[in-house]
């Protein structure tokens, strides 16, 4: 109990450091350390991540920093998306979907590792995107496009979030940069409002097929939980640089071992 509490644990912080990454490192865990198979650890991981993403948004509301409007729209469209994942992730064998976590860590891995040597504050052009703010603290002038991106990555999201058990927010984050000019402060509050509604549907889904276990699922939460509490005393206070290269060596450390172990089992 006190190694699936520390694994949570782990997954609190990089949720708390990032608005992202938890749920997608939260299964390979599961699964590499304490051994449960890919249809097991994908719902504990997501009710996990759900949980910590949720207490994370309510203390982002408080702040004002979540865009709820927005994180509905994403929201909705993960919910409806999710249970297709769910359905998918019950009738394709766990080799492949062990190979394509490990493809995804590695590809996440890069991606975070080239986006910590891009100069601080580099932010596309008012122009370049479809949802923007009059000024900071207003809320978003929606339009057409802009209702069209978002949707989309709450497509994306909730279809991952089913499939793999994440929560969607290494979709999310880098979506709403892209589509919007928010500051990194409210994308990655309003990513945790959003993993935590996409959350609830993949885990409802996944308790109607009587996949997820209690025992592990509670303490694996807990330590989440409480580690995304400390860690957003912190958060403020690491350059984003260092997170992004260590959530970058994390991702393909772990990418390397499902490989590994993939490789295992196939000559098994």
């Amino acid at each position: 109990m006190l190694t699936t509490a520390l694994l949570g644990a782990l997954i609190g912080l990089v949720l708390a450091f990032t608005g992202a990454g938890g749920g997608v490192l939260s299964i390979p865990l599961l699964v590499l350390v304490l051994h449960r198979p890919m249809a097991e650890a994908a719902p504990v991981g997501l009710l996990a991540v759900g949980l910590a993403a949720a207490l994370g948004a309510a203390i982002g509301l408080r702040q004002g920093i979540v865009r709820y409007r927005a994180a509905l729209l994403i929201g909705l469209a993960g919910v409806l998306a999710a249970p297709v994942g769910v359905w998918l992730a019950h009738r394709l064998p766990a080799l492949p979907l062990q190979l394509g976590m490990a493809a995804l860590l590695g590809w996440l891995g890069w991606r975070a590792w080239q986006d910590s040597r891009m100069p601080q504050g580099t932010a596309p052009r008012l122009e370049q995107v479809p949802c923007q703010v009059i000024a900071p603290g207003e809320p978003l002038i929606w339009t057409a496009p802009c209702a069209r991106a978002l949707a989309a990555t709450g497509l994306q999201s909730g279809l991952l979030s089913g499939l793999v058990g994440v929560g969607g927010g290494f979709v999310i984050v880098p979506a709403l940069q892209r589509h919007t000019d928010l500051d990194l402060r409210s994308v990655q509050a309003t990513s945790l409002a959003v993993i935590a509604l996409v959350s609830v549907s993949g885990v409802g889904a996944a308790i109607g097929h009587g996949a997820v276990s209690l025992a592990l699922a509670l303490p694996f939460a807990g330590g989440a939980v409480l580690a995304l509490l400390a860690g957003r005393r912190w958060a403020d206070r690491l350059p984003p640089a260092w997170m992004k290269r260590g959530f970058a060596v994390l991702c393909v450390l772990t990418a390397v071992l499902m490989l590994a172990r993939s490789a295992q089992a196939f000559s098994h």
